[in-house]
Formats: C-alpha cells, sequence, structure tokens
C-alpha cells in the first residue's frame, strides 16, 4: 500500500510500504477514505519528537470502511463505515474505566521507555513515534486498529466524510481543552492559536456559555476564521503587546480561563523568550518553546484557569511559577480522552449544530502529502486544514 512516511527532519515521503495485518482477535483493518493532517504531526516533521524511526507512516486523524475483522471481534462488520480515535485504549484498565483513555494502562507497546522520561507511560497513539508506542499511522491506504471494539464509532448513513473526520481528534481536543478551562457562564476565555483545534476550541467554549471569546494569533486566514465563523474577537500578536491589549479589554481583571491551543512551537517571531527558546532547541539545549504558557500565566485572571491541549514535549524553563502559585491558577491538560466524546459531539453534528468541515482549506490526494506537510507547516495561500484522499 501507499503511506506517508518518516525519514528524518523535514522529510515526509510518499511511498510504497507493507500492508497491515490482523495481530490480534480484537483488531480491525480499515480501508482508509479520509486522512488529515494535524498540527502536532509538525512537531514529528520538524524533529522535536524523540525515537522517531525512519520509515515510519504518520497519521492519527483517520477514517475509512472496515475490510476485516479479528476472530474476536463482534462490533462491526465488513462493510461499516467508521471514525478512529487518535489514541489507543483497551477499555478495561484503571483508567480506561475512569474514562482517561489517553492514560490506558495497556496499549503503549514502549511503555517502559516513556516512564523513563514521563514518570509514566502514556497510552498508544497511532502514527506518532516509538514514545507512544510506535504504531502506524493513517495517512495511509489501509490501517490496523488494536482493540477496534472499543475506540471506533460508526458512522451513520448520509453524513459525509468531512463533517465527521474530525471527531477523530481536533473536535474532541477543543471540546475537552474548553471543557478543562472550566468556563462558567458569562466567562471571558482567551484561545491562544487560531489553528484547527484553536478554531474548535472557540466554537465549543461558547457552546459551554462563555460570554465573551477573544482569540490571538497573528496569520489574517486564521484571524478571519476565528472572526467570522467563530464570532470571536481577535488580537494580533504582531501587531499589539497581548498582556496590555487584554487589561484594556477586561478592564484589568484578565480572562476568566485561558486556553494554550499552540504548545511546543511558539512563533518565533513572538518575543525575546520565544527567540531564545528557539535557540536553545537548535542547540538541543531544550526542547519546546513555551513562550505562550508564559504569556498565558501573567494574563489570566487571579483565580482562574489555564487550560493546555497543545503537545508539549519535554523540558520547559523559565515558567513564572511564583506568578501561577500567588495568582492561585488552576492547571489542567492533557492528550485527549477522545472516546468519552464521540457519541455526543456525533449527535451535534447530526442534529446540525456544528458543521466540522468548517475548517477545511485544502483537499488532495494522498500523493500531494509531501508538498501539502510544508504548505501547513508554512502557512502558504491560506492553508489551516488539509484532507486527503488515499487511493
Amino acid at each position: 500500500m501507499k503511506a506517508l512516511t518518516w525519514h528524518g527532519k523535514g522529510d515526509i515521503r510518499h511511498e510504497t510500504v507493507p500492508d497491515p495485518g490482523i495481530e490480534d482477535g480484537r483488531d480491525i483493518i480499515i480501508k482508509v477514505c479520509a486522512c488529515a493532517i494535524c498540527g502536532s504531526d509538525l512537531h514529528l516533521m520538524d524533529g522535536y519528537m524523540p525515537t522517531m524511526e525512519s520509515g515510519d507512516v504518520l497519521g492519527h486523524e483517520a477514517m475509512g470502511e472496515v475490510v476485516e475483522v479479528g476472530r474476536d471481534h463482534s462490533k462491526f462488520q465488513v462493510g461499516d463505515r467508521v471514525v478512529v480515535p487518535f489514541n489507543i485504549a483497551c477499555g478495561d484498565c484503571f483508567f480506561c474505566r475512569k474514562q482517561l483513555y489517553s492514560l490506558c494502562d495497556r496499549t503503549n507497546r514502549n511503555a517502559e521507555k516513556a516512564a523513563k522520561l514521563m514518570g509514566h507511560a502514556p497510552a498508544g497513539l497511532f502514527g506518532y513515534s516509538h514514545l507512544t508506542g510506535g504504531y502506524a499511522g493513517g495517512q495511509a491506504e489501509y490501517l490496523r486498529v488494536p482493540y477496534g471494539d472499543v475506540g471506533p464509532i460508526r458512522v451513520p448513513d448520509g453524513l459525509p466524510d468531512e463533517q465527521v473526520l474530525f471527531l477523530s481528534d481536533i473536535f474532541p481536543t477543543g471540546y475537552m481543552a474548553a471543557e478543562n478551562a472550566g468556563i462558567e457562564p458569562g466567562d471571558t476565555v482567551a484561545i491562544w492559536g487560531c489553528g484547527p483545534v484553536g478554531q474548535f476550541a472557540i466554537q465549543c467554549a461558547w457552546m459551554l456559555g462563555a460570554g465573551r471569546v477573544i482569540a490571538i494569533d497573528k496569520v489574517p486566514e486564521r484571524l478571519a476564521m476565528a472572526e467570522t465563523h467563530g464570532k470571536a474577537e481577535v488580537l494580533d500578536f504582531s501587531a499589539v503587546k497581548i498582556y496590555d491589549a487584554l487589561m484594556e479589554m477586561t478592564a484589568g481583571r484578565g480572562p476568566d480561563r485561558c486556553i494554550d491551543c499552540v504548545g511546543t512551537e511558539a512563533d518565533a517571531t513572538a518575543s525575546l523568550d520565544s527567540l531564545l527558546d528557539k535557540a536553545k532547541a537548535s542547540l538541543m539545549l531544550g526542547t519546546d518553546r513555551p513562550h505562550v504558557l508564559r504569556e498565558m500565566i501573567y494574563c489570566c485572571r487571579k483565580g482562574g484557569t489555564i487550560s493546555v491541549p497543545g503537545v508539549y514535549v519535554g523540558m520547559v524553563d523559565k515558567i513564572p511559577f511564583g506568578a501561577a502559585m500567588n495568582k492561585g491558577l488552576t492547571f489542567r491538560m492533557g492528550q485527549t480522552h477522545t472516546h468519552r466524546y464521540l457519541e455526543p459531539l456525533l449527535e451535534k453534528v447530526q442534529k446540525g449544530e456544528i458543521d466540522p468541515s468548517f475548517v477545511i482549506t485544502d483537499r488532495a490526494p494522498l500523493a500531494e502529502g509531501p508538498e501539502l506537510y510544508k504548505k501547513f507547516r508554512d502557512k502558504k495561500d491560506g492553508c489551516i486544514k488539509v484532507v486527503m484522499t488515499p487511493g
């Protein structure tokens, strides 16, 4: 089959790889009908995620048609159309029983390696390095889905792929980000980053009762989408000092809830601290550029909440922890417990409360993936979200 594979920093290829096969009785194999490039995939492309190996198949946002099921599988039948969560969960361990699916104890095949770096191992993820299990990803013609009776959700007839594909990651991620923020009716919510996750965080903040949403970015197309589709007030961080602007907009109090939809690769032109972060990363003296995290701590109101769906990789430094402690801030973060949100968010799509396809700007065959990775990373020609069709 054809797939997008990683061969080193900046080197993404469309090439032939072995077809997946059933390895466990609970597995399913799907023929991928749609897949997408996620912002966190760029961390792999840019070389920030350790334990990648040449030839690894990329991608964790995928859906498709079931073409084979394991001998112990009874949930789906051949021909069913399903969306696959980006994280892999067993459904029965201590964490899965608490619906903390991204913390599953059984699916990370390299748990010992991950625990050495993190203290404990997170769940396995599709297409996201050997630190998270070394599973082949979904930017491919076919995908093996372990624990296929736990994760995927059947797509009802009549819903097009583009309306449900993002249940695999970014729609639930935006929702959990807003949920983690602890939004109360009428709250002012500030969201850093207007990429795909940021756009869904805006939508979900309104769903959860925000009275005001302020979106922060510098890319004109992203700000325009946040303003026109998301009905958010927008701030261009290249034109204004964010702290000063937020204090003015909130009469000096600061936003009630702050959401980091940027993560490890904060824009290096944002400030001196992020330039220093980038320099340290290039010299292998650091792993992340946490400018946004620092800025949120200063901007968030006293007693407020900081939600972090943005992916961080390793050690971050120069965090104003004294400010966070003395301001009484609450932090909530983590990979999304995607499985928890599939049914309720699918219901919102079915009812017409949201059409997630609004975020798509680029559609192309999988073969164009290597060029689309670069276009997405460089934010060229208004590219916000890429959807690809294999085959």
